[in-house]
């Protein structure tokens, strides 16, 4: 087996994806952003990150790794969850702000308060 793969089957790796994490819907229960609730959805959205172990991909507590390291993938679609999983949490105004940030840290910066006030 090699480290990708160990990684990405590891449950306690941040880099494990169940199969039910669809990269659309983050869970039916999480708040979505709009301009008065920050908030909430910003406790709620780093406790459901947490839960799923990938807030290290928010705090870059892990970086990107280059091309060529081998788990340069994993972190590729463990990223761009997390990513898909923000956008789809926000209102439709505050997306198209959103929508071409390509790291899921650049959404880590951006996670306070004044800085998304600014968006919207």
């Amino acid at each position: 087996m090699n480290t990708e793969t160990g990684q990405s089957l590891n449950v306690h790796s941040p880099y494990y994806l169940h199969l039910s994490e669809s990269p659309a819907i983050m869970d039916e229960t999480t708040i979505m952003l709009d301009p008065m609730n920050y908030n909430s959805w910003s406790h709620s959205m780093l406790t459901t990150l947490s839960a799923k172990n990938k807030i290290e991909f928010m705090d870059e507590t892990i970086s990107q790794p280059i091309i060529t390291h081998h788990l340069h993938y994993a972190w590729k679609r463990c990223n761009n969850t997390v990513i898909s999983w923000i956008v789809h949490s926000v209102s439709s105004s505050i997306r198209q702000s959103l929508l071409w940030m390509d790291n899921a840290k650049t959404y880590g910066k951006i996670w306070s308060p004044d800085t998304l006030k600014e968006i919207y």
